[in-house]
């Protein structure tokens, strides 16, 4: 359908008022004959709405990159032109020629269907082109303009051809363009008066960009010589530091002063916010890149990275902790009433200051996922701390920090993992520790398991000390093959395995469903009863824990899915078809343990 646009914009002839043509980055000069591409829609609307109605356009400079869509976003200075020629494209661009007449000021600004209408006011402007000291400006222009370092396709002979064979709008307008001036600057130049204020304004914009460009040089020239040996790895960093410098700012200075900030706001007790301090001022003595400088900074920033004062403060419920033990676990009711007993002890008291509990069974008990729950229970975070094979003692105090690849040990690692300084933390395997030449990581564990000692326990990267009394310590041990000294810290508390029954139990509760997500199976198409369960448990398991349970569980599942072609479908395991799909798995000696009562208690 054809717009009527003579109709339909009437009322601009009315108020004397011209359709405004906004363009992102293009503020053309009075006198020229200007090709145009339009491939906005509205733009395009606009254009044809003015050769319907025969009226010129204002061509004006909006603000935003993005269309505008307010009279505010656009500048109230433009130029006034006729529409000379208009081409339409297929795909409904068009290209137009435009001849610029006046520089004006523009009014009544308003906005129809996305079309812009003002009305314009021309702009007084005296033509002294011929005179003497504007040619003189106009060659200064062209002198000044090889300092700025322009783009190859702006090559000086043809703003000289420009000089010779043009009108001053159009070298006004050529140097604007190859200078990529700003659309402020370029505003200006066009509300000046005559042709010698445009160019003594362009003028003070070339000696802007010049100084820009030197500035530019500078710090290109300073990175260069602060290269040492070709290293592009610090490039970026002296780069950021010589563009600072040249601003009046020093990158280096300001981490500094910001690390000092950080560490007078910070909740680190008084001795350890005086050793901050301390090291501050070393480090601010040294060059950021210099290795001392490197290790000073990871040190402070480790520091003010630990929880000083972040806790948990989730208050104990028992009763939501009863139902968060037994959700977990089936049966161990003695095991899990001592657990309540020492919940309720911190409940009363406060503080965890006493017992540390440690959790003695063979593999597959649960003691792992006891203190977990135990975790959950109080609302606090968790952490598990695996010591098997361990056998230096810097695992747990850490190293000092004036060895390369120094660190803190795993007690502090954990407590800034977790971000709180009262989380659980389970120390798993207690009794596989180790001892060598390293040290003794039995006698560290001794202070962090004390309640009389850890409350000031010294990390040796840290070297300060760092309270662990609101942490709740777990061991878990398969034997109690420990020292004295070690069991004298702790409450053992010996977990039995599991009787047959407690074990069909858990099959019921929780392994049918973790072996089904495992093989992906869905769960409501494993049909097994109690006795299929109960001939796994006696022919194909022989353990106190229900791990292999799991295992078997599992391998029946995946071999009933291979026969299945890669589709579970619901299928009822009775003891026959257990043993069908079991008997490589018993057969390669998977589970060759037959003949312990795997029920039997210990």
């Amino acid at each position: 359908m054809t717009i009527d646009y003579s109709q339909k914009y009437s009322i601009l002839y009315l108020a004397m008022k011209e359709f405004i043509l906004p363009l992102k980055d293009l503020v053309v000069q009075p006198g020229l004959t200007v090709p145009i591409y339009l491939d906005n829609q509205i733009s395009v609307a606009c254009m044809e709405a003015a050769v319907a109605a025969n009226r010129r356009v204002i061509i004006a400079p909006q603000h935003k990159w993005n269309y505008p869509v307010a009279p505010e976003e656009l500048y109230d200075t433009g130029t006034l032109a006729d529409v000379i020629q208009i081409l339409r494209l297929p795909d409904n661009s068009i290209h137009t020629i435009v001849q610029t007449k006046a520089a004006v000021s523009i009014s009544d600004i308003s906005v129809e269907d996305g079309l812009f209408s003002g009305i314009p006011a021309e702009l007084p402007f005296i033509d002294d082109s011929n005179f003497e000291q504007t040619a003189a400006l106009r060659d200064k222009v062209a002198a000044e303009l090889p300092a700025l370092a322009l783009p190859r396709k702006f090559r000086m002979d043809k703003l000289n051809a420009i000089i010779q064979n043009y009108p001053m709008p159009a070298f006004i307008d050529a140097v604007i363009q190859m200078t990529n001036m700003e659309t402020e600057a370029a505003v200006r130049i066009l509300s000046a008066r005559t042709y010698r204020e445009k160019l003594v304004l362009i003028l003070e914009q070339i000696g802007v960009m010049a100084e820009i460009a030197k500035i530019d040089a500078s710090i290109s020239k300073r990175v260069q010589q602060q290269m040492d040996g070709g290293h592009r790895n610090i490039v970026l960093q002296e780069k950021l530091k010589a563009i600072q410098k040249e601003l009046g700012e020093d990158s280096d200075e300001m981490d500094t002063e910001s690390l000092k900030r950080r560490i007078e706001n910070s909740a680190m007790p008084k001795e350890a916010k005086d050793k901050a301090m301390s090291e501050w001022r070393r480090m601010r003595g040294h060059n950021a890149m210099s290795t001392e400088g490197a290790v000073l900074k990871t040190y402070l920033d480790e520091l003010l990275s630990m929880p000083w004062d972040k806790s948990d403060k989730a208050k104990i419920d028992l009763t939501a902790a009863r139902v968060a033990l037994d959700a977990e676990h089936s049966g161990m009711q003695p095991i899990k009433e001592r657990i309540l007993e020492h919940i309720a002890v911190m409940r009363k008291t406060g503080n965890i200051s006493g017992t540390i509990l440690c959790l003695v069974g063979a593999p597959g008990v649960g003691k792992t996922s006891l203190g977990k729950s135990v975790a959950k229970a109080l609302g606090r975070k968790y952490h598990r701390i695996s010591l098997g094979g361990v056998s230096d003692e810097a695992h747990f105090r850490g190293h000092r920090k004036t060895y390369i690849g120094s660190q803190p040990g795993r007690i502090m690692d954990a407590l800034k993992r977790c971000g709180a300084n009262n989380p659980v933390i389970v120390l798993d395997e207690i009794d596989k520790m180790g001892r060598d030449h390293r040290g003794d990581p039995e006698s560290a564990l001794l202070e962090v398991l004390d309640p009389e000692q850890n409350k000031s326990f010294r990390d040796h990267y840290l070297e300060v000390d760092f309270d662990l009394g609101n942490v709740v310590f777990i061991a878990t041990a398969n034997t109690l093959n420990m020292s004295p000294a070690l069991k004298d810290r702790m409450e053992i508390i010996e977990i039995p395995g599991y009787s047959e029954e407690e074990k069909l139990n858990i099959a019921r509760e929780h392994l049918i469903k973790r072996a089904a997500k495992d093989a992906g199976w869905n769960a409501e198409n494993i049909k097994i009863n109690d006795e299929a369960l109960r001939h796994i448990i006696r022919n194909y398991t022989a353990e106190q824990g229900v791990r292999e349970l799991q295992r078997s569980i599992t391998a029946m599942l995946r071999r009933e899915l291979l026969l299945g072609g890669g589709e579970d479908t619901a299928t009822e395991f009775t003891t026959n078809k257990i043993d069908e799909l079991l008997k490589a798995r018993k057969s390669a000696g998977i589970s060759k343990r037959i003949g312990f009562n795997a029920g039997a208690r210990v």
